[in-house]
């Protein structure tokens, strides 16, 4: 076969494999939105189904020969080209999917379908015992999993490829060191600032279908497309691709906090924006799909957390929260707004985390990960141990099962060595934005006007059109010039609330 022919050929595949995606996007979410409790064991069986057949077309030999024949043909001499990039791709896709066993593949489906209810069940009791047995099988079949693939020596870098490709824990030990250091340091300072801010500003009374009008307003203000995507209520936040035209993002909404529906879409619109922003004439190939789950949550904590909680992004949108919520912010001023969003807080969970003890957040769940794939951590001691690690980190013990080894439902659905990618996250979002600050001037002056179309085409060229062109890494490096460095985050922060807080 022609090298031509055969690249067709594999573009042919490519697509197929992004169908099935797609169709297993969109069973995730309803699972996670609307799906009746009666549902769990035949949407298990049917997302096990779709996991078979995902398996077997990308192990199927013939792919391989498609990218055997590719390999050494003159469609992949440059190394940056969209050919040369889809085929290094999918045969990493090929390579594992030939390691791991169709039944193994469909077992995890179908086990995390079942568990991801049983942990919704065990939070709202706060027992996690009633968890207990599913993760126990989880942990068994991710132990498996990466024992098939044994890409590396030790299992939790095998697993975090999958995330983070290239990424090894050993690195992500020393980068949470360096950073819990800086951190603590930070943090200390800031607690015994003199300066307080006035939380209670937040725990008013906003009522829940306002905070949906007010979010979706300020999410199509920054970009999203409610053309090619929508907005639920879930237990837990998320977004999901179903395909292009169509990504759908969650939060929740209390109607005494205003910063965890709001935030929560905030964040979820900045992975929105990222599988928006993907290049529609590549759909369907690796060159036209986002790099890693690092990048991505750099996309979700920037717009969330760097563009969100900025003083300028709030001047243009508090006169529409008060004309929004009139008994609530009435008389509210910008400043005490502002310091009440970045209020910095020990607590016990990370979704309502401050930017400043986050990471530490992060830290605890890649401990507690590492300890559990190794056999180091019995499953039944992952509530002590959780409640140990958040008293040696943050300094606070959380009160229950639902406010601590509960809080999050990642390891439910066999997410495992997921979270360290927040961290990533963080971090590679720290040198996007001061890249995008020198390349385009100070971001402040359109924020506060309600303008964000710059900060979104100079994401959208740099970061969503490369697809996967360069890992993370390596795309950082592209971008702005230094390879990723903590540095950059902690000096941000400094700057942000020394002047916040007055230190």
């Amino acid at each position: 076969m022609q090298a031509h022919a055969a690249y067709e050929a594999l573009l042919r595949h490519s697509r197929e494999q992004a169908l099935l995606v797609s169709c297993t996007e969109l069973l995730s979410w309803d699972e996670l939105t609307y799906m009746p409790r009666g549902g769990v064991e035949h949407r298990g069986n049917q997302m096990a189904y779709l996991a078979g057949l995902m398996h077997d077309q990308a192990a199927d030999p013939r792919f391989g020969e498609l990218l055997d024949v590719l390999q050494q043909s003159e469609l992949v001499q440059d190394p940056l080209s969209d050919a040369a990039v889809n085929v290094r791709e999918l045969r990493r896709i090929h390579h594992r999917a030939t390691r791991v066993p169709r039944g193994l593949v469909e077992e995890m489906a179908r086990i995390s379908s079942f568990a991801q209810q049983e942990w919704n069940d065990a939070r709202k009791q706060t027992s996690f015992a009633i968890f207990q047995p599913w993760l126990e099988r989880i942990v068994a079949l991710k132990r498996r999993e990466a024992d098939s693939l044994a890409t590396c020596p030790d299992r939790y870098d095998t697993l975090l490829d999958d995330y983070e490709p290239g990424a090894r824990s050993d690195d992500l030990a020393r980068l949470f060191a360096a950073l819990r250091n800086d951190l603590v340091l930070l943090l200390a300072a800031i607690t015994g600032a003199r300066r307080k801010p006035n939380v209670l500003i937040l725990r008013r009374d906003f009522p829940v279908e306002r905070q949906r009008i007010f979010g979706e307003t300020v999410a199509a203000a920054v970009g999203f497309d409610f053309e090619r995507g929508r907005l639920d209520t879930t237990p837990h936040p998320f977004f999901g691709s179903i395909g292009p035209g169509d990504v759908r993002i969650t939060t929740r909404f209390h109607a005494d906090n205003f910063s965890d529906g709001f935030f929560g879409i905030l964040h979820e619109v900045g992975h929105a924006l990222y599988e928006q922003g993907l290049d529609p004439a590549r759909q369907g190939t690796p060159v036209g799909d986002s790099v890693s789950l690092g990048m991505h949550e750099s996309q979700a904590r920037l717009w969330e957390n760097t563009v969100g909680r900025s003083r300028a992004f709030w001047k243009h949108f508090l006169p529409m929260a008060r004309r929004v919520f009139p008994e609530a912010l009435a008389g509210v001023r910008l400043d005490d707004f502002h310091f009440a969003i970045n209020r910095v807080q020990t607590g016990d969970n990370r979704v309502q985390a401050d930017e400043i003890t986050y990471n530490l957040h992060i830290l605890v769940r890649f401990e507690l990960e590492r300890a559990l794939l190794s056999g180091d951590l019995p499953v039944a001691d992952v509530p002590a141990a959780w409640n140990d690690a958040y008293r040696q980190h943050l300094g606070v013990t959380p009160p229950n099962d639902a406010e601590g080894c509960l809080q999050d439902g990642h390891w439910s659905a066999g997410m495992i060595a997921y979270f360290p990618t927040y961290t990533l996250g963080n971090v590679f979002a720290a040198q996007l934005f001061a890249k995008a600050t020198q390349d385009l001037g100070d971001l402040s002056v359109p924020f506060a006007r309600g303008e964000f179309a710059g900060l979104l085409d100079w994401l959208r060229a740099n970061v969503h059109r490369q697809g996967q062109r360069y890992h993370s890494a390596k795309l950082v490096e592209h971008i702005t010039g230094s390879p990723p460095d903590h540095r950059p985050l902690v000096e941000a922060l400094r700057r942000k609330y020394s002047e916040i807080y007055g230190i």
